[in-house]
């Protein structure tokens, strides 16, 4: 904080306490919340830059998908066990304000905080809390906090003038496999993601314009799927302008160069193959075995795995005879395979 002391007070937007869900997402519409910072900076593990535009106009996707419920169920129906369990680990008390809040300079910056801290120098402090599962547990390693949440936490604390917020995550059933962090207020980092909220709020939502993609390649292309639809093979090829042939072009290359690597591993592949024969020949029906060499041992496993599934000439008879099964419990999904073919026009 380097002493800077900031003379503001959050304004109240509404309160939530009897609010629907219905509602509630209306106002979350008006502007940026704490859980939307990660995706304006294009770090958000679920959902693009773009996929925040969309939501924040309005635009519904072509295909609505559905969500983890029961995750979903969970975590709010556990944030009251989380924030007991920090107040039982910290002797901090805990409350809640059922209310909306927005930053008095930019009111576009909204802020729903899950809890509050009382803390011993008089200060109120931020706690939000987390629920996961056990092996997500590692995202919390080396006391470090996943950063889409370390984007909400600063996002809260610049809305609420607040220097201080904890995380609490769940990751267990008892109060040991608990995980809290505490983080102090960055004024210069503040700045910054104030700067960048202020832009995509303004020269993209505002502005009505589709913001770029900038995000990993399957997160891009499950936002354009939802937003598009399904594939209709009805309809008419696109005509791409010259300015595709580079991307085309990059594209080709990167196949060729993937190809090789996949020939060359295929390679690697069949020479371990023919290395370890002889063990599995020598290890018979056996899933183990054990050899030692001067000061090492050395422990082999040939395990097998099982995997239930009906093939397609099955599942061709189990059409004809049984349509209303068939119906019942097979489900289609669609994939699509991007490919390129070149010539050389005359």
């Amino acid at each position: 904080m380097s002493g800077i002391v900031l003379n503001y007070k959050p304004v109240v937007v509404v309160s939530t306490e009897n609010l629907s869900e219905a509602d509630w997402l209306e106002y979350r519409r008006k502007g940026i919340g704490g859980s939307d910072a990660a995706a304006v900076l294009g770090l958000s593990p679920f959902c693009t830059t773009r996929d925040l535009y969309y939501d924040k106009a309005g635009i519904k996707p072509a295909i609505e998908e559905e969500q983890n419920w029961v995750a979903k169920e969970v975590g709010h129906l556990l944030e009251d066990l989380v924030a007991r369990i920090f107040s039982r680990k910290t002797g901090l008390r805990v409350y809640a304000v059922k209310k909306m809040f927005s930053h008095p300079d930019h009111p576009f910056m909204l802020a729903d905080v899950d809890y509050f801290v009382e803390l011993p120098d008089g200060e109120t402090g931020i706690l939000e809390c987390k629920t996961t599962n056990y092996n997500a547990q590692e995202k919390w390693a080396d006391g470090t906090v996943p950063v889409n949440y370390e984007l909400q936490g600063r996002h809260y604390m610049a809305v609420m003038n607040i220097n201080t917020v904890f995380f609490a995550c769940l990751y267990g059933n008892n109060e040991n496999e608990f995980i809290y962090r505490r983080m102090e207020r960055d004024l210069d980092y503040e700045a910054d993601l104030i700067e960048q909220e202020r832009y995509f709020w303004w020269e993209y939502v505002m502005a009505g314009m589709e913001p770029p993609y900038t995000e990993s390649g399957d997160l891009v292309l499950d936002s354009i799927r939802r937003h598009y639809g399904n594939a209709d093979s009805s309809a008419s090829a696109v005509k791409l302008d010259t300015t595709y042939a580079k991307s085309i072009e990059r594209y080709l290359s990167l196949r060729e160069e993937k190809l090789a690597l996949e020939n060359k591993a295929k390679k690697l592949e069949d020479e371990m193959k023919i290395v370890y024969a002889p063990i599995v020949d020598k290890m018979g029906v056996s899933c183990g075995a054990v050899c030692t060499s001067g000061k090492t041992e050395y422990t082999v496993s040939f395990k097998p795995y099982y995997r239930t599934g009906i093939s397609k000439d099955d599942l061709e008879k189990l059409e004809v005879a049984y349509p209303s099964i068939y119906e019942d419990y097979v489900t289609v999904s669609e994939s699509r395979r991007f490919s390129v073919k070149k010539k050389e026009c005359a």
